[in-house]
């Protein structure tokens, strides 16, 4: 068959959708799951230059120690409040109240043959107290870490956020203007 024949010949075969080796695959499942955490911080009332929140490390793949806001799953029953106020005390050994919402970050991976879209309500909290721990099984470390550094140690660019939101209300409580 000479290649002008061949070419002709690939034209007239129906195109098939996807290689052969996609075709064997099974459709990855979309879940839906939603959990809750907080910025929980230290002097509130204090001078600025004192205020410090409680961020946890966990290690990455790769060996690199990222920090971030505790949270975690949301359990039956529970409000994203309640759940803010557990994580935080189970993920870093602070209790902490509730203050203001400071909004929710939406983000999608994958993990053990399934695409996860995730949704995650963080709220600012109020320290009461309680001696920091890294006793949770999926927390590396923890530290008080002072609200000015909170952009440079923050892994996630959604966290950092927040912590401008947070930095914002904290602002306008201590001014009167909630």
């Amino acid at each position: 068959m000479s290649p002008a024949d061949r070419a002709n010949s690939r034209r007239r075969q129906p195109r098939r959708r996807g290689s052969a080796g996609n075709a064997a695959k099974p459709r990855m499942r979309t879940v839906r799951e939603t959990s809750a955490g907080g910025l929980v911080v230290d002097g509130l009332d204090g001078p600025a230059d004192k205020r410090c929140a409680a961020l946890i490390g966990r290690t990455d793949r790769r060996g690199r120690l990222l920090w971030s806001l505790p949270k975690g799953h949301i359990e039956a029953g529970e409000t994203s409040e309640q759940t803010a106020v557990r994580e935080v005390a189970e993920e870093t050994g602070i209790n902490g109240r509730v203050v203001a919402e400071l909004g929710s970050i939406d983000y999608w991976f994958v993990t053990e043959g399934r695409r996860v879209h995730k949704t995650v309500h963080h709220y600012l909290m109020r320290s009461l107290g309680g001696e920091l721990s890294d006793a949770d099984v999926e927390v590396t470390k923890v530290a008080w870490v002072p609200l000015s550094e909170l952009d440079s140690r923050l892994a996630y660019a959604d966290e950092r956020r927040l912590a401008e939101v947070a930095n914002r209300l904290i602002d306008r409580m201590e001014n009167g203007r909630q």
